[in-house]
C-alpha cells in the first residue's frame, strides 16, 4: 500500500475475500445507507410484512444513540478489522523482500499520509484553529494501523494476543475504577464517563459531538484492539500448517465466542460504540470473524468469485472512493442533479413518500459504483 500505485495489477495469490469484505463494509456509507432510510421512509404509517421490512432495515442502518448495537455499528469496526488483517499479508511480504527497517519505515509513511487525509477530509485548513478536528475516521484507521502494525512487526501472536488482552482489559479497568470528577467511579452514561471527560478537557480543536468525540482520545485504545483482532485472524489465515476449511470454522466459531461473551460482558459494560467498549470490541470483531470466515469459505475455498465483484471494485480502492465521496457526493451533488427537485416530488406524490430519495441514493451508489468499476478495470489502484 504506498501512498499511491498506478498501473498496477493485484496479485495473483491474493486472498479476494479479504477485498471482498473491505467493500462490503463500506458500500453502506457509499449510499447504502441512503437506500435504506429511504425504504423506511416508504414504509412510514403503512402496515404488513413489507412495511415492517423496510423500517427494520432502516433502523439497522442507523446508529444506536448510545447502548446496544446495530448492524451500522458494525461498519467502521470491520474496516478496522480489516485492515488488520491486510496488515499480515503486506507487511509479511515486504519484510521478505526489503526487511523489518523498510516495514517500519513504511507503516510510518502510510500512517502519516492517512491521518493527513483524515484532516483534509473534515475541512483541513478551510477552517480556523478551534473548528478543525483533530481526529476523525481516517485518523482512528492511521493510529490502530500504525501500533497494530508495529506490534505485527515485533511480537508473535501469543505477543499479540497479550496486547489484546492488555488494551481491552485496561481500557475496561480505566473506565470502572478511575472516578470522573462529580461523577464518580463505573459510570458509563453519556457525557458522565471517563473516556468523554478526558476529551472535554484535553482534546483539543472540534469535537464531532460538541462536548465529546466518538473517535476521542481514550477510546482508541480498544479501537487498537479491534485492528489487532483482524492481525491473528491474518494469522490464520497466513498459516499453511491449517487446512482452508479448518480456517473458515475457526473464524466462525471463534467469532460466535467473542459475540456471547462481549453480550455477557455488556451486561457489566454496556456495548456503546461511541465510546468502542471493550464488550463492543468482542462483539463488533466477532462478527467481523464470522464474516470473514464465510466470505473466505465462499470466495477463497470454494472459488465462487463472480458474486462478489462489486465488493472486490470497492475494497481495491475502499478510501479513494471514501475521499472522493467527500469532495463531491455521490448523493447530494450529483444524483440529486438528474432525479432531485421536481422528479423526486412527482415520485413521492404518485407513488410514495421517500421514492424519490431513494432513487437519488440508488443513483448515488451507482456512481460510486461505476468510479471504483472504471479504477478496478483500468488497473488503477490508489492507496494510502
Amino acid at each position: 500500500m504506498p501512498a499511491i500505485e498506478g498501473g498496477t495489477a493485484l496479485a495473483a495469490n491474493r486472498v479476494v475475500s479479504i477485498d471482498a469484505l473491505r467493500g462490503f463494509s463500506f458500500i453502506g456509507i457509499l449510499g447504502g445507507d441512503g437506500i435504506a432510510w429511504s425504504l423506511g421512509e416508504m414504509s412510514d404509517g403503512k402496515s404488513g410484512i413489507l412495511s415492517d421490512a423496510g423500517v427494520f432495515v432502516r433502523d439497522q442502518f442507523s446508529h444506536v444513540t448510545w447502548e446496544g448495537f446495530s448492524f451500522y455499528d458494525l461498519i467502521f469496526p470491520l474496516f478496522v478489522f480489516v485492515t488488520g488483517v491486510s496488515i499480515v499479508f503486506s507487511l509479511t511480504h515486504l519484510v521478505e523482500r526489503e526487511g523489518k527497517g523498510a516495514a517500519y519505515r513504511r507503516v510510518l509513511r502510510r500512517s502519516f499520509l492517512l491521518f493527513a487525509l483524515g484532516l483534509l477530509y473534515y475541512g483541513g485548513m478551510s477552517r480556523h484553529w478551534p473548528d478543525i478536528r483533530l481526529l476523525g475516521v481516517l485518523q482512528r484507521i492511521a493510529i490502530c494501523y500504525l501500533f497494530a502494525s508495529f506490534l505485527f512487526l515485533s511480537f508473535r501472536w501469543r505477543g499479540l494476543v497479550s496486547a489484546f488482552v492488555l488494551l481491552v482489559g485496561g481500557y475496561w479497568a480505566l473506565m470502572t475504577f478511575v472516578p470522573v470528577p462529580d461523577v464518580g467511579a463505573g459510570s458509563y452514561a453519556m457525557d458522565a464517563n471517563l473516556a468523554n471527560w478526558i476529551d472535554f478537557n484535553y482534546l483539543p480543536g472540534m469535537k464531532w459531538d460538541v462536548t465529546r468525540d466518538p473517535e476521542g482520545l481514550l477510546s482508541t485504545l480498544p479501537a487498537i484492539g479491534s485492528c489487532l483482532l483482524g492481525v491473528l485472524a491474518g494469522l490464520l489465515l497466513q498459516d499453511r500448517r491449517v487446512a482452508p476449511r479448518q480456517k473458515s470454522l475457526w473464524l466462525v466459531g471463534a467469532g460466535m465466542l467473542m459475540v456471547v461473551v462481549g453480550y455477557l460482558w455488556g451486561l457489566q459494560f454496556p456495548i456503546i460504540k461511541q465510546i468502542w467498549t471493550s464488550s463492543f470490541v468482542l462483539v463488533a470483531g466477532g462478527y467481523s470473524a464470522i464474516l470473514l470466515g464465510v466470505f473466505y469459505q465462499v470466495i477463497d475455498v470454494w472459488e465462487w468469485r463472480s458474486w462478489p465483484t462489486v465488493f472486490v471494485w470497492i475494497g481495491t480502492n475502499a478510501i479513494t472512493l471514501y475521499m472522493l465521496g467527500n469532495v463531491m457526493n455521490y448523493y447530494e451533488t450529483v444524483a440529486t442533479r438528474f432525479v432531485g427537485g421536481d422528479v423526486a416530488d412527482f415520485l413521492d406524490t404518485y407513488v410514495t413518500p421517500g421514492t424519490g430519495h431513494l432513487l437519488a441514493a440508488a443513483g448515488g451508489l451507482a456512481l460510486a459504483i461505476s468510479a471504483a468499476s472504471y479504477l478496478y478495470r483500468h488497473k488503477i489502484f490508489l492507496r494510502v
